[in-house]
């Protein structure tokens, strides 16, 4: 929901944003192979993205959905961009492949700043984003260097580590939707980096679960090693007290950031059962989020 609350935001301050013509180049087969695509049909590019955010990122695609149609392509794009380097950490079994599809990344962005993209679905869709809403390179850069840095299997150090990785990613993707609306604001962008870093925390939380299936854990060392708790607890699914403190104060801190914000229903959630993130209900899909996320809409309030 953090794009839509970004977005109603945005709406109010929304100027238009001109598009130039051009046309995206033929990529080397290499370059293809590390980005792992597959040949999308002609001008299918918008299908494209939109499948895989709907695929990967269904809470995104609902946002999205909800945007102007003048935005909304965009934000497909934008997101879809966000998925294909999220999921390289999970695809990969060495780091040098990560590397490699990270750089593959890197060229596209130059490539689409100088009109000469790859032809992979996602660049070509970037590339329209970029000429129709002129959006900042620098935060594609800062997606793409936080998410190589992330690469290495280690837990955040402290929650402040947690939170800049939150800032150059999710932050950075939400900066980019606002340019999508024509707002370039200094508190709409100041709302946007509250929001994006109670996301990134949130989705650290939610992932946890999926995590300790594959024997891996990526909370704060500092508030584990506070209450005394290791990996290994939550790797063994274990739900005492002390491991539910950590929950407790990870979550407080993405609380702290949306004190004006509505968009902490998971939050809520994993309060109710007394923050215990191995509980059923919090992995289940909400039926009723489509329906929540339209009346929040009509309303106006996120």
């Amino acid at each position: 929901m953090a794009a839509a609350a970004v977005a109603r935001s945005g709406q109010r301050l929304a100027g238009a944003a001109g598009a130039r013509s051009g046309a995206p180049r033929l990529g080397l087969g290499g370059g293809r192979a590390a980005a792992g695509w597959s040949r999308p049909e002609p001008g299918g590019e918008v299908q494209y993205c939109a499948e895989l955010v709907r695929k990967r990122d269904y809470e995104g695609f609902l946002c999205s959905l909800l945007l102007p149609v003048e935005s909304r392509t965009s934000a497909f794009a934008l997101r879809a961009f966000n998925v294909e380097l999220a999921q390289i950490k999970d695809s990969i079994t060495q780091k040098t492949t990560g590397l490699m599809r990270m750089q593959f990344w890197r060229d596209a962005v130059e490539g689409i700043y100088c009109d000469n993209p790859p032809h992979q679905p996602i660049a070509t869709e970037l590339w329209r984003a970029v000429k129709r809403h002129n959006l900042t390179k620098m935060w594609f850069m800062k997606i793409i260097d936080e998410r190589e840095k992330n690469l290495d299997d280690r837990a955040y150090r402290n929650i402040q580590e947690l939170e800049k990785y939150a800032e150059n990613t999710q932050s950075a993707l939400l900066y980019l939707t606002l340019e999508t609306l024509g707002v370039r604001d200094v508190h709409a962008d100041h709302a946007a980096s509250h929001i994006g870093k109670a996301q990134g925390i949130v989705t650290c939380l939610r992932a946890t679960p999926y995590h300790c299936t594959r024997q891996k854990v990526f909370l704060p060392m500092d508030i584990c090693m506070l209450h005394g708790v290791s990996q290994e607890d939550f790797i063994r699914g274990k739900q005492e007290k002390n491991v539910r403190d950590v929950i407790y104060d990870i979550a407080s801190q993405a609380h702290i950031h949306l004190e004006h914000v509505a968009l902490d229903d998971y939050l809520c959630n994993v309060r109710k059962v007394d923050f215990n993130i191995f509980h059923p209900s919090l992995q289940r899909k909400s039926t009723l989020l489509p329906l929540h996320l339209y009346v929040r809409s009509w309303k106006k309030t996120y």
